[in-house]
């Protein structure tokens, strides 16, 4: 299988299956001299594994992270990289009577469609768990951000869950680490344990809309046509499983404006040019405005649901499934550090390209 590296000067090749001894990252193109260590890593690796409340999957996986190059007395030495993630809680045996049918909303058919054949357990390559790794290799990058750029912040959170949505006039983002969906409106996390208890007791799934920030990033990161910054971020975003749309800024939102209404004005500020709002979603042109970059992405329901689908086996008789074992009732919760991790990776790439083209050692506008 090829493709499974992505980035330009910082590049990240993940490895591993859902119910394989390991999973894990290469990462290649980390400037030396970045203070990195385990500790630096495993936070994030916290914040997305399995197992923590009723809302998630309750499969439980340490996911403690080994460095096994790349890092010499505490500091990166510019080589690769090699992140490993060990497997404890596989339960193969969960997907022994499903092993011949394809799951609607799952990859199986279209896995063996492609390769000719396929791993049934978890979904192997195509499980939500390849994207610990991922997340690994963003603590990566953040780690490289903070040393090459200071004052860039990335953060993430669940803006909708099903039809319901958050209050943004009541956002609050020290409200997100209080609570288990990462919501800044903490009357719609009360409300979606309510709604999601229902759903998870239903033996059903929800869907889920995540927006991810990031602040500090200076003006003139990207460029233009094959190289746009908001391009590499839809395809890193869109990269993750089970999202199904991307959208930058106003995004889908700008097609019921006017030009009055979308264009962001600017007038002069102490320090340059000032927009007096944010449609664009801190690009313009490909190339970074200075502004926060905003992304959203939507999040599918869950495909492992407990009602009766109609489906085919891999001999093509009609038959019905059951999907049984521990699947997330709305994976999306547990896809907001997997976005933030994308962000930093698709940044610092850019912030890599960027010197790499201009010669600075990071961007000055002014």
């Amino acid at each position: 299988m090829s493709h499974n590296t992505f980035g330009h000067l910082f590049r990240v090749t993940t490895w591993g299956e859902s119910h394989g001894p390991a999973l894990g990252a290469v990462v290649d193109g980390c400037p030396p001299g970045v203070a990195l260590s385990e500790a630096d890593i495993q936070p994030w690796l916290d914040r997305r594994k399995p197992g923590q409340n009723r809302f998630t999957t309750q499969r439980r996986e340490a996911d403690e992270v080994e460095i096994l190059s790349g890092v010499f007395e505490g500091v990166t030495t510019g080589t690769p990289i090699q992140l490993l993630i060990r497997n404890t809680d596989q339960r193969s045996k969960d997907y022994s009577e499903i092993a011949a049918k394809f799951r609607p909303g799952h990859a199986d058919f279209t896995y063996e469609a492609k390769y000719g054949l396929r791993d049934p357990r978890g979904g192997g390559r195509s499980s939500a768990r390849e994207t610990a790794a991922r997340v690994a290799a963003g603590a990566v990058a953040r780690a490289a951000l903070a040393a090459l750029l200071s004052g860039v912040t990335i953060r993430g959170a669940m803006v909708q869950m099903g039809p319901h949505k958050a209050d943004r006039s009541a956002w609050d983002w020290d409200e997100v680490d209080r609570n288990p969906f990462w919501t800044g409106d903490a009357k719609a996390a009360a409300f979606w344990a309510d709604y999601l208890d229902g759903v998870r007791k239903a033996g059903s799934s929800v869907g889920a809309a995540i927006e991810i920030v990031a602040a500090g990033v200076p003006a003139g990161l990207g460029a233009p046509l094959y190289g746009k910054l908001d391009a590499d971020l839809a395809a890193a975003m869109m990269s993750i499983n089970a999202v199904k749309g991307v959208e930058i800024g106003a995004g889908m939102g700008a097609a019921a404006l006017t030009g009055e209404e979308n264009a962001d004005e600017m007038r002069m500020g102490e320090d340059g040019p000032v927009f007096l709002s944010n449609h664009a979603g801190g690009i313009l042109g490909g190339i970074s405005t200075g502004q926060e970059i905003v992304v959203r992405f939507a999040v599918k329901p869950t495909s492992s649901i407990l009602s009766p689908r109609r489906t085919v086996d891999g001999a093509g008789n009609e038959t019905e499934i059951v999907t049984k074992g521990r699947h997330d009732p709305c994976v999306g919760i547990r896809a907001v550090p997997v976005g933030e991790a994308m962000m930093a990776c698709v940044l610092l790439d850019h912030l890599l390209r960027d010197r790499g083209q201009t010669g600075r050692g990071g961007p000055s506008r002014n």
